[in-house]
Protein backbone atom coordinates (compact mmCIF):
# COMPACT_ATOMS: atom_id res chain seq x y z
CA UNK A 1 0.00 0.00 0.00
CA UNK A 2 1.31 3.72 -0.59
CA UNK A 3 1.28 6.08 1.67
CA UNK A 4 -0.82 8.57 1.99
CA UNK A 5 -0.84 11.59 0.18
CA UNK A 6 0.37 14.86 1.90
CA UNK A 7 -2.57 17.11 2.90
CA UNK A 8 -0.14 20.11 1.66
CA UNK A 9 0.32 20.39 -2.54
CA UNK A 10 3.41 19.53 -3.88
CA UNK A 11 4.48 18.86 -7.52
CA UNK A 12 3.25 15.43 -8.59
CA UNK A 13 6.31 12.99 -9.20
CA UNK A 14 6.80 11.51 -12.35
CA UNK A 15 8.21 7.93 -12.66
CA UNK A 16 9.42 5.40 -15.52
CA UNK A 17 7.73 2.59 -17.66
CA UNK A 18 8.23 -1.12 -17.72
CA UNK A 19 9.97 -0.12 -21.06
CA UNK A 20 12.16 1.59 -19.33
CA UNK A 21 12.61 -1.33 -16.99
CA UNK A 22 13.21 -3.39 -19.28
CA UNK A 23 16.09 -1.76 -21.11
CA UNK A 24 17.98 -0.97 -17.95
CA UNK A 25 17.76 -4.78 -15.96
CA UNK A 26 18.50 -5.76 -20.00
CA UNK A 27 21.66 -3.46 -20.25
CA UNK A 28 22.84 -4.84 -17.03
CA UNK A 29 22.97 -7.77 -17.79
CA UNK A 30 24.50 -8.24 -20.93
CA UNK A 31 27.14 -5.45 -19.97
CA UNK A 32 28.02 -8.04 -16.64
CA UNK A 33 28.43 -11.06 -19.52
CA UNK A 34 30.70 -8.73 -21.68
CA UNK A 35 33.06 -8.46 -18.86
CA UNK A 36 30.89 -5.50 -16.81
CA UNK A 37 30.49 -5.72 -13.39
CA UNK A 38 27.69 -6.63 -11.22
CA UNK A 39 26.40 -2.91 -10.97
CA UNK A 40 23.86 -1.19 -8.36
CA UNK A 41 22.96 1.19 -11.11
CA UNK A 42 22.70 1.77 -14.69
CA UNK A 43 21.99 4.71 -16.95
CA UNK A 44 20.01 4.42 -20.48
CA UNK A 45 18.82 7.15 -22.66
CA UNK A 46 14.91 7.91 -23.38
CA UNK A 47 13.57 8.38 -26.92
CA UNK A 48 13.73 11.89 -26.58
CA UNK A 49 17.43 11.70 -25.48
CA UNK A 50 17.20 12.35 -21.50
CA UNK A 51 19.58 10.17 -19.61
CA UNK A 52 18.61 8.76 -16.66
CA UNK A 53 19.59 6.44 -13.84
CA UNK A 54 18.20 3.38 -12.35
CA UNK A 55 18.92 1.88 -8.98
CA UNK A 56 19.00 -2.41 -9.57
CA UNK A 57 17.89 -4.78 -7.28
CA UNK A 58 20.33 -7.14 -8.29
CA UNK A 59 22.72 -7.85 -11.25
CA UNK A 60 24.42 -11.02 -11.48
CA UNK A 61 25.42 -14.51 -13.48
CA UNK A 62 22.91 -17.22 -14.35
CA UNK A 63 23.35 -20.18 -15.73
CA UNK A 64 24.40 -19.08 -19.49
CA UNK A 65 23.55 -15.94 -18.88
CA UNK A 66 22.96 -13.08 -16.56
CA UNK A 67 20.17 -11.56 -15.02
CA UNK A 68 19.65 -7.75 -13.57
CA UNK A 69 16.22 -6.58 -11.73
CA UNK A 70 14.78 -3.09 -10.57
CA UNK A 71 11.67 -1.87 -9.37
CA UNK A 72 9.23 0.05 -11.04
CA UNK A 73 8.73 3.22 -9.86
CA UNK A 74 5.24 4.94 -11.70
CA UNK A 75 5.49 8.25 -9.28
CA UNK A 76 2.65 9.62 -8.53
CA UNK A 77 0.68 7.78 -11.13
CA UNK A 78 -1.82 5.27 -10.08
CA UNK A 79 -0.50 2.38 -12.29
CA UNK A 80 -0.87 -1.20 -10.83
CA UNK A 81 2.77 -2.18 -11.75
CA UNK A 82 3.96 0.47 -9.10
CA UNK A 83 6.50 -1.20 -7.04
CA UNK A 84 6.91 -4.54 -9.18
CA UNK A 85 10.32 -6.39 -9.46
CA UNK A 86 10.86 -6.35 -12.97
CA UNK A 87 13.97 -8.28 -14.23
CA UNK A 88 15.46 -8.77 -17.51
CA UNK A 89 17.35 -12.54 -18.03
CA UNK A 90 19.60 -12.41 -21.21
CA UNK A 91 22.20 -14.90 -23.24
CA UNK A 92 24.21 -14.56 -25.91
CA UNK A 93 23.63 -15.78 -28.88
CA UNK A 94 25.75 -16.79 -32.26
CA UNK A 95 23.84 -14.48 -34.39
CA UNK A 96 23.43 -11.40 -34.30
CA UNK A 97 20.49 -9.09 -33.42
CA UNK A 98 17.94 -9.46 -30.32
CA UNK A 99 15.27 -12.09 -29.74
CA UNK A 100 12.56 -11.35 -27.43
CA UNK A 101 11.06 -13.62 -24.87
CA UNK A 102 8.09 -13.41 -22.81
CA UNK A 103 9.40 -14.87 -18.96
CA UNK A 104 7.51 -14.80 -15.92
CA UNK A 105 4.22 -12.29 -15.65
CA UNK A 106 4.92 -10.90 -19.34
CA UNK A 107 2.01 -11.35 -21.75
CA UNK A 108 1.71 -13.22 -25.32
CA UNK A 109 -0.89 -11.61 -28.05
CA UNK A 110 -3.44 -14.53 -29.01
CA UNK A 111 -5.59 -12.34 -31.12
CA UNK A 112 -5.16 -10.60 -34.46
CA UNK A 113 -5.82 -6.70 -34.01
CA UNK A 114 -2.35 -5.45 -32.12
CA UNK A 115 0.64 -4.06 -33.16
CA UNK A 116 2.05 -6.59 -32.27
CA UNK A 117 1.77 -10.51 -34.47
CA UNK A 118 -0.06 -13.14 -33.11
CA UNK A 119 2.56 -15.18 -30.68
CA UNK A 120 4.66 -12.47 -30.06
CA UNK A 121 6.05 -11.41 -26.31
CA UNK A 122 4.14 -8.89 -25.65
CA UNK A 123 6.78 -6.27 -25.24
CA UNK A 124 5.64 -3.13 -27.48
CA UNK A 125 7.89 -1.70 -30.14
CA UNK A 126 8.93 1.06 -28.49
CA UNK A 127 10.83 -0.92 -25.35
CA UNK A 128 12.06 -3.37 -28.03
CA UNK A 129 13.76 0.02 -29.94
CA UNK A 130 15.52 0.86 -26.52
CA UNK A 131 16.66 -2.71 -26.04
CA UNK A 132 17.93 -3.18 -29.16
CA UNK A 133 19.80 0.67 -29.30
CA UNK A 134 20.82 -0.40 -26.01
CA UNK A 135 22.42 -3.48 -26.92
CA UNK A 136 23.43 -2.85 -29.91
CA UNK A 137 25.58 0.16 -28.92
CA UNK A 138 26.98 -2.36 -25.86
CA UNK A 139 28.09 -4.64 -28.47
CA UNK A 140 29.81 -2.03 -30.88
CA UNK A 141 31.84 -1.02 -27.71
CA UNK A 142 32.93 -4.30 -26.51
CA UNK A 143 33.49 -5.32 -29.85
CA UNK A 144 31.31 -8.42 -29.78
CA UNK A 145 29.85 -9.71 -33.04
CA UNK A 146 26.80 -11.99 -31.84
CA UNK A 147 23.43 -11.63 -30.45
CA UNK A 148 21.01 -11.29 -27.59
CA UNK A 149 18.44 -13.18 -26.24
CA UNK A 150 16.59 -11.13 -23.99
CA UNK A 151 13.87 -13.00 -21.59
CA UNK A 152 11.50 -10.20 -19.94
CA UNK A 153 9.81 -10.97 -16.27
CA UNK A 154 7.55 -9.36 -13.67
CA UNK A 155 7.14 -10.72 -10.96
CA UNK A 156 3.95 -11.66 -9.93
CA UNK A 157 2.67 -10.31 -13.66
CA UNK A 158 0.00 -12.52 -14.00
CA UNK A 159 -2.00 -11.68 -11.08
CA UNK A 160 -1.03 -7.80 -12.00
CA UNK A 161 -2.34 -8.61 -15.52
CA UNK A 162 -5.73 -9.33 -14.43
CA UNK A 163 -6.14 -5.65 -13.12
CA UNK A 164 -5.47 -4.66 -16.77
CA UNK A 165 -7.32 -5.12 -19.61
CA UNK A 166 -5.03 -7.42 -21.13
CA UNK A 167 -7.05 -11.02 -20.70
CA UNK A 168 -9.72 -9.23 -23.11
CA UNK A 169 -7.37 -7.66 -25.77
CA UNK A 170 -5.93 -11.58 -25.75
CA UNK A 171 -2.65 -10.59 -24.22
CA UNK A 172 -2.44 -13.87 -22.06
CA UNK A 173 -0.17 -14.93 -19.31
CA UNK A 174 0.70 -11.40 -18.00
CA UNK A 175 1.74 -8.27 -18.31
CA UNK A 176 2.30 -5.72 -21.56
CA UNK A 177 5.97 -4.08 -21.29
CA UNK A 178 4.91 -0.57 -22.21
CA UNK A 179 5.99 2.84 -22.77
CA UNK A 180 6.19 5.40 -25.76
CA UNK A 181 8.62 8.50 -24.07
CA UNK A 182 9.68 5.90 -21.43
CA UNK A 183 8.31 8.46 -18.51
CA UNK A 184 5.69 7.74 -16.66
CA UNK A 185 3.25 11.21 -16.49
CA UNK A 186 1.32 11.43 -13.45
CA UNK A 187 -2.80 10.87 -14.20
CA UNK A 188 -1.48 11.22 -17.68
CA UNK A 189 -3.41 7.72 -17.70
CA UNK A 190 -2.17 7.37 -21.72
CA UNK A 191 -1.77 3.41 -20.81
CA UNK A 192 -5.59 3.27 -19.81
CA UNK A 193 -5.82 5.32 -23.25
CA UNK A 194 -3.83 3.33 -25.20
CA UNK A 195 -5.79 0.19 -24.02
CA UNK A 196 -8.56 1.66 -24.89
CA UNK A 197 -7.86 1.83 -28.49
CA UNK A 198 -6.36 -1.72 -28.69
CA UNK A 199 -9.56 -3.10 -27.24
CA UNK A 200 -11.28 -0.98 -30.45
CA UNK A 201 -8.61 -2.25 -32.79
CA UNK A 202 -8.64 -5.88 -31.85
CA UNK A 203 -12.36 -6.08 -31.84
CA UNK A 204 -12.42 -4.78 -35.09
CA UNK A 205 -9.91 -7.32 -36.35
CA UNK A 206 -11.88 -9.99 -35.49
CA UNK A 207 -15.24 -9.02 -37.29
CA UNK A 208 -17.28 -7.10 -34.02
CA UNK A 209 -18.33 -3.88 -35.72
CA UNK A 210 -20.99 -3.45 -33.04
CA UNK A 211 -18.75 -2.19 -30.18
CA UNK A 212 -20.24 -1.10 -26.98
CA UNK A 213 -18.34 1.53 -24.71
CA UNK A 214 -19.29 1.57 -20.42
CA UNK A 215 -18.10 3.55 -17.91
CA UNK A 216 -18.11 0.56 -15.50
CA UNK A 217 -19.16 -2.69 -14.42
CA UNK A 218 -22.89 -2.55 -14.14
CA UNK A 219 -23.02 -0.61 -17.72
CA UNK A 220 -21.00 -3.75 -18.94
CA UNK A 221 -23.39 -5.68 -17.29
CA UNK A 222 -26.43 -3.76 -18.91
CA UNK A 223 -25.04 -4.09 -22.74
CA UNK A 224 -24.49 -8.23 -22.11
CA UNK A 225 -27.62 -7.83 -20.82
CA UNK A 226 -29.33 -6.05 -23.40
CA UNK A 227 -27.14 -7.47 -26.66
CA UNK A 228 -25.61 -10.47 -25.52
CA UNK A 229 -22.23 -9.27 -26.82
CA UNK A 230 -18.88 -11.13 -26.18
CA UNK A 231 -16.41 -9.39 -23.89
CA UNK A 232 -14.00 -8.70 -26.74
CA UNK A 233 -16.75 -6.26 -27.82
CA UNK A 234 -17.21 -4.65 -24.49
CA UNK A 235 -14.94 -1.85 -24.29
CA UNK A 236 -14.10 -0.80 -20.91
CA UNK A 237 -13.42 3.56 -21.30
CA UNK A 238 -13.44 4.33 -17.67
CA UNK A 239 -13.83 8.35 -18.20
CA UNK A 240 -12.41 8.41 -20.88
CA UNK A 241 -15.51 8.57 -23.15
CA UNK A 242 -12.92 11.23 -25.56
CA UNK A 243 -10.35 8.16 -26.60
CA UNK A 244 -13.16 6.09 -28.04
CA UNK A 245 -14.79 9.19 -29.71
CA UNK A 246 -12.12 9.99 -31.19
CA UNK A 247 -10.41 6.56 -31.97
CA UNK A 248 -13.09 5.42 -34.04
CA UNK A 249 -12.56 8.71 -36.85
CA UNK A 250 -9.36 6.47 -37.42
CA UNK A 251 -11.23 3.36 -37.13
CA UNK A 252 -14.47 3.54 -37.69
CA UNK A 253 -16.97 0.14 -36.69
CA UNK A 254 -21.04 0.12 -37.79
CA UNK A 255 -22.40 0.93 -34.43
CA UNK A 256 -21.40 1.94 -30.90
CA UNK A 257 -23.27 1.72 -27.87
CA UNK A 258 -22.60 3.86 -25.23
CA UNK A 259 -23.41 3.20 -21.47
CA UNK A 260 -23.00 4.62 -17.85
CA UNK A 261 -24.45 5.85 -15.12
CA UNK A 262 -26.60 9.02 -15.15
CA UNK A 263 -24.10 11.43 -13.89
CA UNK A 264 -21.41 10.00 -15.76
CA UNK A 265 -23.65 10.70 -19.39
CA UNK A 266 -24.98 14.06 -17.85
CA UNK A 267 -21.29 15.30 -18.18
CA UNK A 268 -20.86 13.86 -21.77
CA UNK A 269 -24.35 15.24 -22.68
CA UNK A 270 -22.85 18.72 -21.45
CA UNK A 271 -19.97 18.23 -24.15
CA UNK A 272 -17.19 16.71 -22.22
CA UNK A 273 -14.55 13.76 -23.24
CA UNK A 274 -13.66 12.99 -20.01
CA UNK A 275 -16.08 12.11 -17.40
CA UNK A 276 -13.70 12.11 -14.18
CA UNK A 277 -14.50 14.66 -11.32
CA UNK A 278 -11.41 16.26 -11.77
CA UNK A 279 -12.06 17.58 -15.00
CA UNK A 280 -15.75 17.79 -15.21
CA UNK A 281 -18.63 18.44 -13.06
CA UNK A 282 -22.67 17.53 -13.10
CA UNK A 283 -24.08 20.90 -13.87
CA UNK A 284 -27.46 20.83 -11.82
CA UNK A 285 -28.64 24.07 -13.59
CA UNK A 286 -28.22 22.41 -16.85
CA UNK A 287 -30.36 19.73 -15.99
CA UNK A 288 -33.01 21.68 -14.65
CA UNK A 289 -33.14 23.16 -17.83
CA UNK A 290 -33.64 20.08 -19.78
CA UNK A 291 -36.48 18.80 -17.35
CA UNK A 292 -37.85 22.45 -17.81
CA UNK A 293 -37.96 21.27 -21.41
CA UNK A 294 -39.82 18.12 -20.95
CA UNK A 295 -42.02 19.79 -18.46
CA UNK A 296 -41.15 19.77 -15.33
CA UNK A 297 -42.78 23.13 -13.45
CA UNK A 298 -40.75 25.56 -11.59
CA UNK A 299 -40.70 24.01 -8.50
CA UNK A 300 -39.18 20.64 -9.48
CA UNK A 301 -36.35 22.88 -11.35
CA UNK A 302 -35.58 24.90 -8.39
CA UNK A 303 -35.60 21.07 -6.55
CA UNK A 304 -33.12 19.72 -9.43
CA UNK A 305 -31.22 23.26 -9.05
CA UNK A 306 -30.51 22.23 -5.23
CA UNK A 307 -30.33 18.15 -5.34
CA UNK A 308 -27.27 16.81 -3.60
CA UNK A 309 -26.69 14.45 -6.51
CA UNK A 310 -27.58 13.87 -9.82
CA UNK A 311 -29.52 10.60 -8.83
CA UNK A 312 -31.65 13.23 -6.29
CA UNK A 313 -32.35 14.68 -9.58
CA UNK A 314 -33.47 12.21 -11.44
CA UNK A 315 -35.56 10.75 -8.48
CA UNK A 316 -37.15 13.86 -8.24
CA UNK A 317 -37.83 14.10 -12.25
CA UNK A 318 -38.87 10.62 -12.54
CA UNK A 319 -41.36 10.87 -9.49
CA UNK A 320 -43.20 13.72 -11.24
CA UNK A 321 -43.58 11.93 -14.42
CA UNK A 322 -40.46 13.85 -16.58
CA UNK A 323 -38.35 11.91 -18.95
CA UNK A 324 -34.98 13.43 -17.72
CA UNK A 325 -33.08 10.54 -18.08
CA UNK A 326 -34.22 10.50 -21.75
CA UNK A 327 -33.40 14.34 -22.18
CA UNK A 328 -30.06 13.38 -20.95
CA UNK A 329 -29.05 10.51 -23.39
CA UNK A 330 -30.52 12.77 -26.36
CA UNK A 331 -28.15 15.36 -25.52
CA UNK A 332 -25.19 13.29 -25.25
CA UNK A 333 -26.22 11.52 -28.52
CA UNK A 334 -26.13 14.57 -30.05
CA UNK A 335 -22.67 15.52 -28.84
CA UNK A 336 -21.04 11.83 -29.26
CA UNK A 337 -22.89 11.94 -33.35
CA UNK A 338 -20.90 15.31 -33.65
CA UNK A 339 -17.62 13.75 -32.99
CA UNK A 340 -17.69 10.31 -34.56
CA UNK A 341 -17.98 9.75 -38.59
CA UNK A 342 -21.17 10.20 -39.84
CA UNK A 343 -21.16 6.26 -41.20
CA UNK A 344 -21.31 5.02 -37.22
CA UNK A 345 -24.64 4.21 -35.82
CA UNK A 346 -24.29 5.50 -32.05
CA UNK A 347 -26.72 5.05 -29.43
CA UNK A 348 -26.75 5.93 -25.55
CA UNK A 349 -27.51 4.09 -22.61
CA UNK A 350 -27.86 6.01 -18.86
CA UNK A 351 -27.99 3.75 -15.82
CA UNK A 352 -29.11 3.66 -12.36
CA UNK A 353 -27.02 1.81 -9.39
CA UNK A 354 -28.57 -0.79 -9.90
CA UNK A 355 -28.16 -1.05 -13.64
CA UNK A 356 -31.34 -0.17 -14.61
CA UNK A 357 -31.71 1.85 -17.40
CA UNK A 358 -33.19 5.38 -17.06
CA UNK A 359 -32.46 6.83 -20.17
CA UNK A 360 -31.85 5.63 -23.58
CA UNK A 361 -31.47 7.70 -27.11
CA UNK A 362 -30.78 6.19 -30.49
CA UNK A 363 -31.54 3.33 -32.63
CA UNK A 364 -31.86 0.40 -30.24
CA UNK A 365 -32.08 -2.89 -32.21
Amino acid sequence: MRDETAEQPAPLRSGLTTGSCATATSLAAARLLLGGVDADAVDIILPKGKQVQMRLEFCRHIEDGAEAGTLKDAGDDPDVTHGALLYSQVRLTPEPGIRFVAGQGVGTVTRPGLVLAVGEPAINPVPRKMITEHLLSLAEERAYHGGFEVTVNVRDGEALALKTMNPRLGILGGLSILGTSGIVRPFSCSAYIASIHQGIDVAKTNGYLHIAACTGNASEDTMRRVYGLPEIALIEMGDFVGAVLKHLRKVPVDKLSLCGGFGKISKLAAGHMDLHSRHSSIDLGQLAEWAAQEGADPALQQAIREANTSQQALAMASAAGVALGAAVCRHALAFARSVVPSQVQVEVFAIDRQGGIVGHAGAFS
